[in-house]
């Protein structure tokens, strides 16, 4: 039997689902809002008392952390590695400066900026100075971190592989999805893909196995200020909300928290470079949007049409 938990968390939709034999809703299931609560305390910030917002205001002297926020930030390293870049939690600034400021629940939709523009300066993640064996991070000043879609494909990752003990299990966090393995039938999970132009609907349907999927979009995090089309994928070379012609990037990869990397890479580089970037990674499989509606497939997405 299916069973299926929805909830708040982390700024967006949270669903869980868990094939288990009982009847029942399993109580592993009802823990998971629980595990986002916690992991949302130390990584939020949007939470001016998490552990995050509190070494955000720590500079040029070492800060030991959570084996959370150790292991989140060894991913962001990770992502920021295999994206040349592109992909960096040093964007706290640049993300304040385009005006998100607090959650996007409470976010207004129309902003006036008073005062003159600045180009942000996003400082390369190499600047932050960290040691394993203390567990210590040390930000050099006016330095400060936003885990952002990377906390949110670990959570849903950490979700996945607690539920796996109970069941074949997948955590969709936002459009972050971990998926534990095929149910038990061997058949694989059917995830649908979301038509950026006609919301709530689906125009693909992928079947998966164990693996992660996340989509990066322009479509739905988006806001004006000063009448300027505005979102919150930065371009760190630029440190403006990224200029580009892909509106939505789907990406599969051995783990989710390498297809948030991705897709947010592959809407910052634009839809032919994406897709060539897409293809060079054997690992890789993906669905580009443009937002002139069309779309293109990459040649390893084909396996899960």
């Amino acid at each position: 039997m299916l069973h299926r938990l929805s909830f708040r968390a982390m700024g967006g939709d949270m669903v869980a689902l868990l094939e288990d034999d009982s009847a029942s809703q399993p109580s592993i299931l009802e823990e998971v809002p629980n595990w986002f609560e916690g992991w949302e305390q130390s990584l939020s910030r949007f939470r001016a008392d998490s552990e995050l917002s509190r070494l955000n205001q720590t500079f040029d002297q070492p800060v030991k952390v959570s084996d959370t926020l150790w292991d989140v930030f060894q991913y962001a390293l990770s992502a920021e590695t295999i994206t040349n870049g592109l992909v960096t939690p040093t964007v706290f600034d640049a993300v304040l400066e385009a005006g998100y400021d607090q959650s996007f629940d409470i976010l207004p939709r129309y902003q006036n900026h008073h005062g003159l523009r600045v180009m942000t300066v996003v400082n390369p993640l190499s600047m932050v100075i960290w040691d394993e064996k203390s567990q210590t991070i040390c930000l050099p000043y006016g330095a400060r971190l936003d885990f952002g879609g990377v906390a949110k494909g670990w959570a849903a990752h950490q979700t996945a592989e607690r539920l796996k003990n109970h069941g074949s299990a997948v955590m969709n966090a936002a459009g972050d999805i971990a998926i534990s393995g095929p149910l038990a039938n061997g058949e694989p999970w059917k995830i649908g893909v979301r038509n950026p132009f006609e919301r709530d609907t689906d125009f693909e349907t992928l079947e998966l196995g164990r693996c992660g999927v996340a989509t990066s979009g322009r479509d739905r995090r988006r806001w004006s200020q000063n009448g300027i089309p505005r979102h919150h994928i930065i371009d760190p070379y630029t440190g403006q909300p990224a200029e580009t012609d892909v509106m939505t990037a789907t990406i599969v990869a051995p783990t989710v928290m390498e297809a948030e990397a991705a897709a947010k890479a592959v809407l910052i580089l634009g839809g032919e470079e994406g897709m060539k970037w897409i293809e060079s990674d054997p690992t890789l499989a993906g669905i580009i949007v443009l937002e002139n509606g069309h779309t293109y497939y990459s040649q390893r997405m084909n396996k899960y049409l």
